[in-house]
């Protein structure tokens, strides 16, 4: 019996997603495959047992400067201006705490050095670089001026060595020195985690976005589905249900998974969210704060304030704790861990799949990769597009 659809898409986060719906659009009768209950991928939300509207599988906050990708989805959703701030946590010298915004900035500065020295270390930056630029910890510790140098280690130490050992298990000798120059300081006071020219978040959730973008009469979504079960690859092409298929595979999934962790798995790192509901209208004042100092965790989100949602007495909050991806169940990979030797393992994956005309990987597992949500947005309209021609 001939497969009843031209185009499989393995996953329903927003690589598969906005791929299967723009080849639907095209055409294509598409069916998508889901491992998981649910469709949104790690941008999933719901509503939990308190009423709290809740990010599943983390906070996830849209932003972009692609205009292409913004209209594209905004015939999907209507969206809530929101404009993330997030501070740093850290200890003080007197045994309290102190606040500031991250990416570091001037605001940072006077809070951390006192009002009169920051507004002066400001101004010397300032001088130095030109007002409303970001500056790297590399340029800062570059500089000749012991001050400045200075500061590019204050920057470095306390918002930025402690967090990155507990968000990817490293010690600091180890942490890339090329990650390590990027970290900027911002000669601004603008608070905003993004600067991008449109920021928001889906008015009524990333879920009904993704139901509606996936409602079309050319695509059908099988939830709960393992795609490995029934989709088969070798040297000879793709079998989808024990039959020959040559029609595009688009799969978002693990590429060492797909091809049955032939040279080893690829390492990721996986998080561990705790979920607290407390009797309080408000926990933090902010959507993210990161710890970037002390605490196990690396940050708390108040999803509230992402979403706007209004529920008196009641709020929810997670603890973000980072740890070694084991492959294990429930546990999910979510950043690759990229280095040279993780690399060239990818690469061997990569090669087996490019040896398959109609097999395309597409995403953050596929192409072990990490993507902001508007990029591999992007990209899936690019490849539909092609796909289409």
């Amino acid at each position: 019996m001939q497969n009843p659809f031209d185009v499989l898409v393995v996953g329903a986060g927003y690589a598969g997603s906005v791929c299967a719906r723009c080849l639907a659009e095209g055409g294509k009768r598409v069916r998508v495959l889901e491992r998981r209950p649910h469709v949104a991928g790690n941008a999933y939300d719901r509503l939990d047992e308190a009423g709290v509207l809740i990010h599943q599988y983390g906070p996830h906050i849209f932003h972009t400067n692609d205009q292409k990708v913004y209209d594209w989805l905004s015939r999907f959703t209507q969206w809530r201006d929101y404009q993330h701030r997030v501070v740093a946590d850290i200890p003080d010298e007197q045994g309290g705490r102190l606040r500031y915004p991250v990416p570091f900035n001037l605001t940072s500065l006077e809070t951390a050095f006192g009002a009169e020295e920051g507004k002066r270390l400001g101004e010397k930056l300032m001088a130095a670089y030109g007002a409303e630029k970001k500056v790297t910890i590399l340029e800062l510790r570059q500089n000749s001026d012991p001050e400045i140098s200075a500061l590019a280690d204050y920057v470095y130490e306390h918002v930025f060595v402690h967090y990155t050992m507990k968000q990817w298990g490293q010690k600091p000798e180890d942490i890339d020195p090329n990650t390590t120059a990027r970290v900027p300081v911002f000669l601004s006071r603008d608070d905003r985690y993004f600067q991008d020219t449109y920021q928001g978040m889906p008015l009524k959730g990333y879920t009904p976005m993704f139901e509606k973008m996936l409602c079309h009469p050319n695509l059908t979504v099988e939830l709960g589905v393992d795609a490995l079960e029934r989709l088969k690859v070798t040297e000879g092409g793709v079998t989808v249900d024990g039959e020959n298929f040559p029609g595009a595979v688009i799969y978002t999934g693990q590429a060492d998974e797909l091809f049955t962790f032939r040279y080893g798995p690829l390492p990721y790192r996986t998080l561990d969210f705790r979920f607290e509901t407390l009797p309080q209208d408000d926990f933090q004042g902010y959507g993210t704060v990161n710890y970037t100092v002390d605490q196990d965790y690396t940050r708390i989100t108040e999803f509230k304030h992402l979403t706007g949602q209004t529920l008196p007495g009641k709020t929810t909050i997670v603890k973000e704790y980072s740890k070694a991806y084991g492959g294990i169940l429930e546990e999910v990979p979510y950043y690759a861990i990229i280095n040279p030797e993780n690399n060239a393992l990818y690469a061997k994956y990569k090669a087996l799949a490019d040896a398959i005309p109609n097999l395309h990987l597409l995403g953050r597992l596929a192409e072990y990769k990490y993507y902001n949500m508007d990029a591999i947005a992007g990209r899936a309209l690019a490849l539909a597009e092609e796909l289409n021609k």
